[in-house]
């Protein structure tokens, strides 16, 4: 078995990222559904890392998960840095 490779997680973190901030700074979702984002972003994740990866394979499947939502910890992360107040 063949784990996917490593080159992916970047990519997909950072799309999770983008999906995640574009959701968070439009009313898109309005503030009460904010809670929803870490469920969108995982999700994103796994179509993104299947995407890369060009199969859906268990192993895929949990990078792209945990990268979509390695995303949010970065924005929250960048958010304290620089000292936003959300």
């Amino acid at each position: 078995m063949e784990l996917p490779s490593f080159e992916l997680m970047p990519l997909v973190v950072l799309g999770a990222l983008v999906v995640g901030f574009v959701l968070k700074r439009t009313d898109l979702l309005k503030d009460k559904y904010n809670r929803f984002i870490p469920l969108i972003v995982s999700v994103v994740g796994i179509l993104l890392a299947c995407w890369i990866d060009g199969a859906i394979r268990p192993e895929t499947i949990v990078y792209g998960a945990l990268s979509g939502l390695a995303s949010t910890g970065m924005h929250q992360a960048f958010t304290r840095l620089i000292g936003g107040n959300e």
